[in-house]
């Protein structure tokens, strides 16, 4: 079973305009069906792809893939968080409007979404949504404060705000070898904030989420079903950046999980060989890792990679003009050896 996380940047600035977009064949939206085509994974999750009420934009961009080669006849995309007003003013203008009070930073309903495709059923009915959780009741949560110490936060801005900024799910697939469960999740920036710190902090509890869940210490909820394997892009990197990268240091060793390490020539070429996005240019913090696929621990690994060929390499065109053309992230696959029963 390949199982790959892809940051697609299929988002656009308006409600309708990525469906356009893919129905006229859009460079970027041919080039991210070719990486994905080339990489094959059996289940993917797409961050960053604007959601829609009736999954047109999902529908016809599996089309475009079907056609490349890459037939996907299972989706999952619930609403996301993004771009869902909270009626409530969360960063505290005295103004109530997206994207700054959105439950999760978006321009209109479902800008930059996720959705996950797979070769094999999604066993929907079973698939469960962390995403309405409030921030204020994840145990052990660090709520931004203000300079002098007081909640950032209004109390009515607690009681509204939801701590994923995509969405937190774990998701059945129905194998030939049997169940496995997918946790993802697509984590906010941990930048764009101010000295109260305030997506630094919901990034680091979006990531503490899974090892809560995992030890069953979020109330009414049991850990995720085995075997599982969590996936997406956590924006944090253990290394670099400005997050609380020991968070997601703390996730990488968690006991239940393994962490295959994927790597490329590409991202060895330009930095470090686990990076998975090309930041490098003006303006941008470098090249990291962000994008993660974390199998149960004691799952058998066959491989994994990221899909980011050197310069000369015939399969770097993949990446589009650039290496930019598709995205600026890369696509990270892991391999696993499943067996019934396992």
């Amino acid at each position: 079973m390949r199982v790959a996380i892809f940051t697609v940047e299929l988002d656009r600035d308006g409600p309708g305009v990525l469906l356009r977009d893919i129905r006229k064949d859009d460079a970027q939206v041919l080039a991210v069906a070719g990486v994905i085509a080339a990489a094959d994974p059996d289940v993917i999750l797409l961050t960053r792809f604007d959601w829609d009420f009736e999954g047109r934009a999902l529908t016809a961009f599996a089309e475009v893939l079907a056609r490349s080669g890459a037939s996907y006849p299972h989706r999952f995309a619930p609403r996301p968080n993004t771009g869902w007003l909270s009626g409530v003013d969360l960063n505290g203008d005295g103004r109530v409007r997206l994207p700054e009070d959105g439950q999760g930073w978006g321009r209109f309903a479902g800008h930059k979404g996720m959705a996950l495709l797979s070769k094999w059923p999604i066993l929907t009915d079973h698939a469960r949504d962390f995403s309405g959780l409030l921030w204020a009741d994840l145990p052990g949560a660090t709520l931004p404060k203000t300079a002098t110490g007081a909640p950032f936060l209004s109390s009515e801005a607690l009681a509204t705000q939801r701590l994923s900024t995509t969405g937190h799910w774990a998701v059945p697939v129905d194998t030939p070898e049997g169940k496995v469960t997918l946790l993802v999740w697509h984590a906010t920036p941990p930048v764009f904030d101010g000295p109260e710190d305030r997506n630094g902090l919901r990034n680091r509890d979006e990531a503490r989420v899974w090892s809560l869940l995992m030890g069953g210490q979020i109330d009414g909820e049991p850990p995720p079903d085995a075997p599982f394997v969590l996936l997406g892009n956590a924006n944090l990197d253990p290394q670099a950046g400005d997050g609380h990268r020991a968070a997601m240091a703390e996730l990488l060793a968690h006991p239940a999980l393994q962490d295959p390490r994927p790597t490329s020539a590409g991202a060895a070429a330009e930095g470090r060989a686990s990076d998975t996005v090309a930041w490098d240019q003006a303006g941008e913090p470098g090249n990291m890792r962000v994008d993660y696929v974390l199998p149960q621990a004691g799952l058998e690994v066959s491989g994994a990679g990221v899909l980011w060929p050197v310069q000369g390499d015939p399969a770097r065109a993949l990446l589009g003009k650039d290496g930019r053309g598709a995205s600026r992230h890369r696509l990270v696959w892991v391999d696993l050896v499943l067996r019934a029963g396992s």
